[in-house]
């Protein structure tokens, strides 16, 4: 597989777990978005797979979260 289908499908995956656990949390992407101090537009582009996170951006998602940057890129990865 081409090293940018890799890199693609990586950034789905983390996008995917990212809106998991938002979900399974039981939080709205405004509560999100005021947890992590993004705004909710962010957040929704990340969780669609129009925008790929900057490495700062997904630090704070997951310290919005309370969940490791780490442990999310193994859920990804996982998939």
């Amino acid at each position: 597989m081409p090293k940018q289908n890799v890199d693609q499908e990586i950034c789905r995956a983390v996008a995917r777990a990212l809106k998991a656990e938002r979900l399974k949390q039981g939080l709205s992407l405004n509560v999100l978005a005021t947890k992590a101090g993004l705004s909710y537009q962010i957040i929704s582009y990340i969780e669609r797979d129009m925008r790929i996170p900057k490495l700062d951006t997904l630090a704070r998602l997951t310290g919005a979260l309370e969940i490791k940057l780490s442990d999310l890129l193994r859920r990804a990865e996982r998939e």
